[in-house]
């Protein structure tokens, strides 16, 4: 077999279906995101605005963050030295999980150097712990979840998203006493809307099922002290595993789950994805604690508070232009093209024109068909920011002479 034909063949694929990923090469400033400097191709240097981070809040730039950071690197030097089992538990890592277990109001919490990696972990282990579990999934969970359920060995069914009598029918169609668990999300972050929490845990609580709710695009943003949409809608004792991130809302990096006790500690005795993988260095821990103990502050609230008018105003500003955007309520700006072609132009001339950095997203992130740009609006977004933005992209719509029909949010 020619190898190199075959890889060949496979990226000709995406560049004839337009969405082959151009990665583009950016430099943060520290103290100056959403600006950025955009390295070119031809060697250039540019300034841009970044509006599809998710580094929602800044909190990557927050100099409590950066602060911690410092110190324990000072402190401790780069890395953590290993795994958690052989020699990478610090007391960074121990203070870490004691504020995301306090943050959830869980008895423990556990970390993973992703949340793609909790999810994955935690969801093929399950099975293992529980034998014949069957495993419920919204159909439009996030890949980590999927992947996780996937190669756990196990039962799944796939319901529809957020169809309730779908989740019914599959619930009522199994074996009473089988063990169950079902998993969903608060935030899906394409389109932006909520999961229906609290009938989900009923339908829980009615056929014996345990609770495993993703919610990597809420914590920091939602609730009194940044748990998420679960803490908002007093619904977090209600979760049996939470699955968090710390690279989006705290602006960091790693992955958690807070659970019980037993829980925490059979996934950490079980699960390879823990066992086997060289654990967060001290200062990436060190910069998280910080921020996950800032954000549970009245100043933490403040900024959700000015993350949600920001989102508002964007999306107030561009609906009134006639562009299809999706709103369902959450921080996440959606503008729909349904073009993969399209999609890339737009990104291509916001950036070479404006200076505004959003990526396409394309298949398989979202169908074909469905093809977008994800805006992703912060606290640091000034009125300025959002002008440009507007006004760029009411121009090019016009360019590319897109329609300007409302979807319904």
């Amino acid at each position: 077999m020619d190898y190199n034909a075959k890889l060949e063949e496979a990226l000709d694929n995406l560049h004839e279906e337009g969405r082959y990923r151009t990665f583009i090469d950016i430099e943060r400033k520290k103290g100056q995101f959403p600006h950025a400097t955009w390295r070119r191709p031809d060697g250039l240097e540019a300034p841009i605005t970044v509006w599809c981070g998710n580094d929602y809040l800044g909190m990557g730039q927050h100099p409590k963050v950066t602060q911690a950071m410092h110190e324990a690197v000072d402190a401790t030097g780069a890395g953590s030295g290993g795994t958690r089992n052989i020699s990478g538990t610090t007391v960074y890592h121990k203070r870490l999980e004691a504020e995301l277990a306090d943050l959830h109001g869980k008895e423990s919490a556990l970390l993973f150097t992703s949340a793609y990696i909790a999810n994955d972990a935690t969801l093929s282990t399950l099975p293992k712990l529980f034998p014949g579990l069957i495993i419920y999934s919204d159909e439009l969970n996030h890949a980590s979840m999927i992947e996780g359920i996937r190669r756990n060995g196990g039962a799944k069914r796939i319901f529809k998203h957020n169809d309730l009598d779908d989740l019914r029918a599959k619930l009522e169609a199994d074996d009473p006493a089988a063990p169950k668990l079902i998993a969903f999300e608060s935030i899906y972050s394409m389109d932006g809307d909520f999961g229906p929490l609290e009938a989900i845990c009923d339908l829980a609580d009615e056929f014996g099922a345990l609770t495993y709710i993703d919610e990597v695009h809420a914590v920091g943003l939602y609730g009194p002290r940044g748990a998420g949409v679960g803490e908002r809608d007093r619904l977090m004792h209600r979760f049996d595993i939470i699955n968090g991130t710390l690279a989006k809302g705290f602006g960091v990096m790693g992955g958690y789950i807070a659970a019980s006790h037993k829980m925490c500690d059979a996934i950490r005795s079980y699960a390879p994805g823990f066992i086997f993988t060289t654990s967060l260095p001290p200062s990436i821990a060190a910069g998280a604690a910080a921020s996950v103990a800032f954000l549970k502050t009245s100043e933490g609230q403040k900024l959700r508070d000015l993350h949600q008018e920001r989102a508002r105003i964007l999306k107030t500003r561009l609906k009134g232009m006639g562009l299809p955007i999706i709103d369902h309520g959450s921080h996440i700006v959606p503008v729909m093209v349904g073009d993969p072609v399209h999609t890339k132009a737009l990104s291509d001339m916001l950036l070479e024109n404006f200076g505004i950095y959003c990526q396409p997203i394309n298949f398989p992130t979202v169908p074909r068909g469905t093809e977008r740009l994800r805006f992703t609006p912060s606290p640091v977004h000034g009125p300025g920011e959002l002008d440009k933005l507007v006004n760029a992209m009411d121009e090019l719509w016009s360019h590319c002479a897109l329609n300007r029909a409302e979807l319904a949010g």
